[in-house]
């Protein structure tokens, strides 16, 4: 999972204005009610004033690539007009956003089918239970077409270069492997399992220039993943890249034009993912771009295939070039403000090339530049709620050293000057846990920043990728506590902050971040004020007996596996639920009841622990929602009740004051 999500981000209630009319500040005894979707316990009544006052915050949208138009220079993006991301078409940089998809639910992306510009693909899903479905928009009739089988997961699909065929990855047959499965989208009766895999860490990748054959990409672990050839027409698959002495990883990879080789990311001879060629007749690397000691994030390569535009990820922020495949020579890309890149993709005319950037000052925006003058062309400019972006604060790189010498970073974002003396401090640690924290747009969270005088620090512990493949390994197994003590040593730094306040420290996380919460709470209460967990696993045994098992293998490379005694007995020693005795403080437990990654049993599991316990406990469960809330409406009040969590307990003030200021 990307470690870009800020889980502090929380939304609206519905029909705030209809109440509070048109006449200026609400009575104070009106409140923010939670919707249907909702089951609140413990919070108490959050005053409408706290909502009124957060407003502008929850009005910021964003917009990000999706994929461009076959034939004209047009793009689909993804942006929220209502409650969720829809799939929207723009013909021109700067034009009017058209939506093409109305769901309740979020729909994650779309592709072009490549032999028309009218007709593409789409995946869905219900409930955040990321049952993710494929569906054809008809650009005549703008009617929609259920493609696969409604019930399984279906995600990765790749279309061949001169049909309407595309390959996908499906857990119908088992729930549990992703094999390889083919279908033509312009009639699903065409649907058909090419290859039956064991796992859950299958994708198609890319099909060769002639679309006789497939890349696939397999999975093990973060550290650990395999190439496959497959032959279309037979389904047999060949290993492109063996089992050596260490172990290597494999990212993005595509055919070169000529159909004799392919380019990839990977970490062979190298701690960082570096651009490489394979001829397939010897299946030797050649490493290209040496020069830089940075993971390659993402790439594509032209479609006449002479040049490859690839961006890096230089201690977090985005670097965007360009290389020649004939020659091998670099030449820089676009100039771009400090911030992060999403992947970029060619136009079929072999000189645009799209991205979808966001930096500390700008929300996620759809860009393109022009490979052979730089000219960058921005397709949308998100709104920010009326506020001005350029007030914003552009965050700091600390690094510190943790107990055992390694050097640790993150980012650190100080409340502008108006705020004096030292400041209360949030820590929000990031999911993953392969992922990092990159200073991209935090959204909502600039309201404590800029409105309540809060830092907020952005930790990448041991364990998150960025940093090398040794780095990456540093967690794994019986090592998960060292990543603990990085937070431990963090704190320690924060009191010798002279601009931080270490008695005012709030933690709080997303998914494995919503673990590691836990886990600081359960190790260093005395040296927190309270704690915001999300989505967070409590004991990586249960978390691992009931995630899904499409997941399962993966997450035991990473935590250990549970159904070896040792490593269960090392598991449940340093599980939080195991040492609830320790939480002392006032706690916030956000979850998903449909989350497939981490049931929102852990969550549950924890929570009857510490009632009763005299801890002040506030418990937020959405009943439509997954690993985290998509919705609007469900973000807004999460982020109205976040607000009053940091007032009582990490500022110290009363309900009546918070909501009075």
């Amino acid at each position: 999972m990307t470690a870009r999500f800020i889980f502090l981000s929380l939304i609206c209630a519905t029909g705030l204005m209809a109440q509070n009319g048109p006449s200026g500040p609400p009575p104070a005894t009106q409140t923010v009610s939670p919707n249907p979707a909702l089951m609140v316990e413990g919070i108490p009544a959050i005053p409408a004033a706290i909502a009124q006052q957060a407003d502008r915050y929850t009005q910021v949208r964003s917009a990000g690539f999706l994929d461009w138009d076959p034939s004209r220079r047009e793009m689909l993006i993804s942006t929220r007009f209502a409650d969720v991301p829809q799939v929207h078409r723009v013909v021109m940089p700067g034009g009017a956003r058209t939506q093409l998809t109305f769901f309740p639910d979020r729909v994650a992306g779309a592709r072009y089918e490549p032999t028309e510009g009218k007709n593409f693909i789409f995946s869905k899903d219900i409930g955040g239970g990321e049952w993710f479905q494929y569906y054809r928009y008809d650009g005549d009739s703008g009617d929609m077409t259920l493609l696969t089988d409604g019930k399984s997961r279906n995600v990765d699909a790749v279309f061949a270069n001169h049909s309407g065929r595309f390959a996908y990855s499906s857990t119908r047959r088992t729930g549990q492997d992703t094999d390889l499965w083919v279908m033509d989208a312009s009639d699903p009766k065409t649907d058909h399992m090419l290859l039956q895999l064991e796992g859950g860490g299958w994708q198609p990748l890319d099909w060769s220039p002639d679309d006789k054959q497939l890349l696939i990409h397999q999975e093990v672990s973060a550290n650990e993943s395999y190439l496959w050839l497959v032959d279309v027409a037979s389904g047999e698959k060949k290993l492109l890249t063996p089992k050596g002495q260490e172990q290597v990883a494999y990212g993005e990879s595509k055919f070169s034009k000529d159909g004799k080789g392919f380019y990839t990311t990977t970490d062979r001879d190298s701690e960082f993912q570096r651009l490489t060629y394979f001829d397939l007749a010897t299946l030797q690397p050649k490493y290209l771009a040496t020069d830089i000691k940075w993971d390659v994030d993402t790439f594509d390569l032209s479609y006449d295939g002479r040049t490859i535009a690839f961006v890096t990820n230089e201690d977090g922020t985005s670097v965007i070039r360009l290389l020649d495949t004939a020659s091998g020579r670099q030449k820089p890309g676009p100039r771009l403000p400090l911030g992060v890149v999403g992947r970029v993709v060619w136009h079929r005319n072999n000189r645009d090339v799209a991205f979808s950037l966001s930096s500390a000052r700008s929300p996620l925006d759809a860009y393109s530049f022009d490979a052979q003058t730089g000219k960058v062309d921005r397709w949308t400019r998100s709104e920010t709620g009326g506020l001005n972006p350029e007030t914003f604060v552009t965050p700091e790189l600390i690094h510190w050293k943790s107990f055992d010498g390694k050097t640790i970073s993150g980012f650190l974002y100080k409340p502008p000057a108006k705020f004096s003396g030292k400041r209360p401090v949030i820590i929000d640690i990031h999911g993953g846990p392969e992922g990092q924290f990159q200073p991209t747009f935090i959204g909502r969270n600039n309201y404590y920043i800029d409105e309540l005088g809060v830092a907020i620090l952005f930790p990448n512990v041991r364990g998150s990728s960025g940093y090398g493949k040794t780095f990456l390994k540093l967690d794994n197994g019986v090592h998960r506590e060292d990543t603990y003590k990085d937070i431990g040593t963090l704190i320690d730094w924060i009191k010798q902050n002279p601009d931080l306040d270490a008695n005012s420290i709030m933690v709080t996380g997303g998914s494995y971040g919503g673990h590691m919460t836990w886990a600081i709470a359960t190790n260093y209460e005395n040296e927190i004020c309270c704690q915001l967990p999300v989505v967070g696993p409590t004991n990586l045994v249960t978390f691992l007996e009931h995630t899904e098992p499409y997941r399962r293998d993966l997450r035991r490379v990473e935590y250990g596996d549970e159904r070896d005694s040792k490593m269960r007995e090392y598991l449940e020693r340093i599980a939080p639920m195991n040492n609830v005795d320790k939480i002392t403080k006032p706690t916030f437990v956000v979850a998903g009841q449909n989350d497939p990654r981490v049931p929102v049993s852990e969550s549950e599991q924890m929570v009857a622990k510490l009632r009763g316990r005299g801890v002040p406990l506030w418990f937020l469960v959405a009943k439509d929602e997954g690993h985290g809330f998509s919705k609007k409406k469900n973000q807004d009040f999460q982020f109205y009740a976040t607000i009053m969590f940091v007032k009582q307990y990490l500022l110290k003030q009363s309900v009546e004051s918070a909501a009075a200021q």
